[in-house]
């Protein structure tokens, strides 16, 4: 049997006009801003004072591995299987970045049956919005080293200056760089770094305000350095919002595409979970809520990353929470968490199985009972899955007073999760979701708030800080910074800050290595084991597949 590929099923889809998928919701044509037939900007303004109407659905998963869990694709066959049972709904989903489409991920747009589209467009440059980030990011490297080059009248100390330059792409020849080289003419010499787009403040500046007068006053806010006496610099102090707020003011504005199924989707934003706060866009989640009667949107990586974020960051921005959880785990990727190779993970392993499910049941644990939220698991359904590797998931999660549905959206699309949007409107209709709370007050201090994820969260049995941390957790106490929420960079791949500590780790400290402010996205952001905000390649990247033919026809893109 010939399966398509990924790409090959959404460039043999037939697109609505971007019109007519703007018209289900209410949208007008002058509320738009198109980019040829099929994206479009949203102008929410006119929207401003309508009420939240939706059901909100958050979808998170297990912890991830090689054998892939299907997040983004379990939300896009979601959404279209509500609208199959007739309720109207939008999927918000953030941007994928460059460096992992051309690095190990590859695209991040959905898959099979459960995408949305244009598939290629949405992959690559999509409407600009992350090159505007990044020139934004640049403009403001570029205000810092120029004032310092100008007499420094703000007496900079070039060795705290924490602001870095960004790319959209894996570039681990950039992480450490040294600039200003040349002579005086070119600036004064310092150690500095690059950061791929998606792990600038900007960008989780932009995904946390509520509109552009708010997005000029978080970019006033941010700390870029400190002074030779201590005192932070910010972005205002260089005189430097209302010049990145202009490079921005577009990018601002969600995007509109649709899913193979024509449900509409706003994409906006690309935090990445492990190293940011990993949500789609405030501004996007707020106009599908006023517009839809279920909102189905994704947080980044594992529950206790993009959903802890989703629920203590962008939950406490915002003023909402979910109305439901789905944690999407695969059979195949919990035997991985068992210890089974990846080349054996198509063969029955009940006994691997058992040793793998703790990691998805501390998720499931963690979204019910740290976070008194109602979840179903989806499990994303594989050919190899046997009827009893099935029956052994659902046995142990219903253990825990949960339900478990099967999803095959990427072989059906959204007929292929009838079973998991019924059971989502059962949870979100008839389960109280009025316990909801947050994982630790913003009255604690910082190092209660990173032990209460730690242990709450994570099931460490602690927090250890590096000397240098813990300096800084005493100057950013001292600046009034204690009272801002939190912001793990941890590795994806384990509860733990060791990534190859698989399953539900025990008996481990996360370690704290740096403490840093955003203040303009209003949080801290800790570093814990070896964590990097600029990837690097593979050794096969997925850049190397990647082609265009004479008609423009892209190919190998996922």
């Amino acid at each position: 049997m010939n399966v398509k590929s990924d790409i090959e099923i959404a460039q043999s889809a037939s697109m609505l006009p971007i019109q007519e998928v703007a018209a289900k919701l209410g949208l007008t044509e002058d509320m738009l801003e198109t980019y040829g037939r099929y994206k479009a900007k949203v102008d929410v303004r006119a929207l401003q004072d309508l009420p939240r109407r939706a059901k909100l659905v958050l979808v998170t998963a297990i912890s991830p591995t090689p054998a892939g869990e299907g997040k983004t694709t379990t939300s896009v066959g979601l959404a279209d299987a509500l609208n199959r049972i007739g309720k109207r709904t939008v999927v918000c989903l953030r941007e994928p970045s460059l460096g992992p489409v051309f690095g190990v991920k590859g695209g991040a747009a959905g898959g099979g049956y459960a995408q949305v589209v244009p598939m290629e467009d949405i992959n690559l440059h999509f409407t600009g919005d992350f090159h505007a980030i990044g020139a934004a990011n640049n403009l403001l490297a570029a205000l810092i080293d120029n004032h310092i080059q100008q007499g420094n009248a703000l007496d900079i100390d070039p060795r705290t200056i924490t602001w870095k330059r960004v790319v959209d792409m894996n570039d681990r020849q950039l992480r450490h760089i040294v600039c200003g080289l040349g002579g005086k003419a070119n600036g004064v010499p310092r150690e500095d770094g690059f950061e791929i787009t998606v792990a600038s403040e900007i960008m989780a500046v932009l995904c946390l305000s509520r509109d552009l007068m708010d997005l000029k006053r978080r970019l006033a806010k941010m700390v870029v350095a400190y002074t030779r006496d201590g005192q932070p610099v910010t972005a205002h102090d260089l005189h430097g919002e209302g010049a990145m707020a202009a490079l921005l003011k577009d990018a601002m504005k969600p995007n509109l595409v649709q899913t193979l199924e024509h449900t509409p989707a706003l994409i906006h934003g690309g935090p990445f979970a492990n190293i940011a706060h990993g949500c789609n866009s405030i501004q996007a989640t707020e106009t599908a809520l006023k517009l839809s009667e279920y909102t189905v949107t994704e947080a980044g990586f594992a529950a206790d990353l993009g959903a802890e974020k989703f629920l203590d960051i962008k939950c406490r921005a915002a003023g909402f929470h979910p109305d439901a959880v789905v944690i999407v785990a695969t059979v195949r990727a919990l035997k991985y968490h068992g210890g089974v190779a990846k080349s054996e993970l198509n063969q029955e392993n009940l006994e691997a199985l058992e040793r793998g499910l703790p990691n998805l049941l501390q998720h499931v644990n963690n979204v019910k009972n740290v976070f008194s939220l109602p979840c179903v698991v989806a499990v994303n359904a594989f050919p190899t899955d046997t009827q009893a590797e099935l029956d052994l998931v659902e046995q142990k999660c219903r253990s825990l007073g949960v339900n478990v549905r099967l999803s095959q959206v990427w072989a059906k699309g959204g007929e292929g999760g009838r079973a998991l949007a019924e059971e989502v409107v059962r949870l979100c209709e008839e389960e109280s979701n009025d316990r909801f709370q947050y994982a630790y007050d913003l009255d604690c201090s910082i190092e209660e708030k990173l032990t209460a994820i730690s242990t709450k969260v994570y099931h460490a049995d602690g927090v250890a800080f590096t000397a240098a941390a813990r300096k800084q957790l005493q100057q950013l106490t001292a600046l009034g910074f204690d009272k801002l929420p939190i912001c793990m960079a941890k590795t994806q791949f384990s509860f733990s800050d060791d990534p190859a500590k698989l399953g539900a780790p025990t008996g481990f400290q996360i370690t704290v290595r740096d403490l840093k402010v955003n203040a303009g996205a209003g949080f801290l952001v800790a570093k814990t084991g070896d964590i990097m905000t600029m990837p690097g390649l593979p050794k096969v990247p997925a850049a190397d597949k990647i082609d265009v033919d004479a008609d423009g026809r892209i190919t190998g893109l996922f």
